[in-house]
Order: C-alpha cells, then structure tokens, then sequence
C-alpha cells in the first residue's frame, strides 16, 4: 500500500451522526491525520486533541468557505424527511448541503471527497428519497477533485441518538435473511455504520478506479484500513 506522511488534513460534515462519530472515532487513531476540522451544528461526542470544532448552522456555507481546506474531506451529512419536517428540508440537507460543500471544497482544491448516498440513488428514480440522492451524486460529480468517493450502503446499523424501529427489527431478524442475500443481492445486507466510516477513510487513502462503491463492497474496503 502506497505510505502518507503523517500530516494530513481531514474536514468532516456530519460528524455528530451515526457514520459521522464512527469516521471521528477512527480518524483519531490514524497517524497519518495531524489535524481534524469538524464543521457541525453542535460539539461532536468525539473528542481530541487533533480535532477542532468550527460551529455554525451551515445555512450558508460560503460564510465558513475559508476554512474548507486540507487533504479528505468526509461528507456524512443526512437526515430522514420525518426528521427534516419537509421534503424542502430534506432536499436541502441531502441535496443542496452537500452539493455546496464540494464546489467550496472543489474550489479550495481539496483532494479526495467521500460523500454517503444511499442504495439505489438515482437521479431517475420515482422514490423521492432516492431521486434526491441520485441528484446529489450526478451534482458531486461534475466538480474537480482527484478522488470522488461515493459509498451507497444498505440499511445502516448502530448506535443512534434517536430510536428508528425499521433499524431495531431489521437487527433483529435480518441474520436469519443474509444467507439468502448472495451474489447481486449481497448489497441489500444491512451495514455497519463502522464500517461505512472505515471504508470512507479508506478509499480516500488508498483510492481504487472507479467513484461508486455499493454496499457489499465496503466491507473489503474497511478491511484495507489498520485497525
């Protein structure tokens, strides 16, 4: 595997979600980060030396675009449309949020952008959660980085904040359908959100050939990263 210096900057959005405490959890332990800038709404759960703490609500994020420099920049930004009150609110977040932050980061010429979509994202879905996703990928796309990551996991798994009861009974009984799940359907296998985040840091250290990376091959790429 290609060596880093130890002195890489990573920016996180999202930080105080499921994947985005799991990416904070990890990248404390890599050496290869000196410094962590986390762009976030509230104080993160991780805390660290490495990382600093840039608060702001993120309405308008050419306010913060100073400060959107450095090596990786993880995007773990994403809601539910119950959550978000509205499907304006959803798209806003989910689309709009994310979509700003890679120009900014395009512009400051970051190198590597890793963004969470979803599973089955297209731009030309008739689900309406999936058609945002899908747009927000065709839009991270035309902007210029040396790696674009985007990582479209199943059904994530982990400790939440808040209770989502699809989450507790897929926990629950998808053991007993995984075996069922193989081949093309490997993908619909529930995910670890560890192992999203695992799997972010690694493709943005270890890039491979292509930008899109479904469910079921995260967990070879979370297995590339040191433990």
């Amino acid at each position: 595997m290609k060596q880093h210096s130890n002195n890489r900057t990573a920016l996180v959005f999202g930080a105080t979600g499921l994947v985005g405490t799991y990416l904070l959890e990890q990248l404390v332990k890599l050496d290869v980060y000196s410094k962590i800038l986390v762009f976030s709404r509230r104080e993160p759960l991780v805390k660290n030396n490495k990382i600093k703490v840039i608060i702001d609500n993120l309405k308008s994020p050419d306010n913060i675009s100073e400060f959107i420099k450095g090596d990786d920049l993880f995007c773990c930004l994403g809601t539910t449309i119950k959550k978000a009150g509205s499907r304006e609110a959803f798209r806003q977040i989910d689309l709009d949020l994310p979509v700003k932050i890679s120009k900014l980061a395009s512009a400051n010429q970051v190198a590597n952008f890793a963004v969470i979509s979803s599973l089955g994202g297209s731009s030309e879905s008739k689900n309406f959660y999936l058609q945002v996703k899908g747009q927000m990928e065709k839009e991270v796309t035309k902007q210029h980085f040396k790696n674009i990551i985007i990582v479209r996991p199943s059904l994530l798994l982990g400790k939440r904040e808040e209770f989502r009861f699809g989450e507790y009974i897929a926990r629950h009984l998808m053991p007993l359908f995984n075996p069922l799940l193989r081949g093309k359907l490997r993908k619909f296998r529930p995910v670890s959100g560890l192992t999203v985040a695992r799997a972010m840091i690694s493709l943005a250290l270890y890039p491979g050939n292509k930008t899109i990376y479904e469910s079921d091959e995260l967990n070879e790429a979370s297995g590339r990263l040191p433990s």
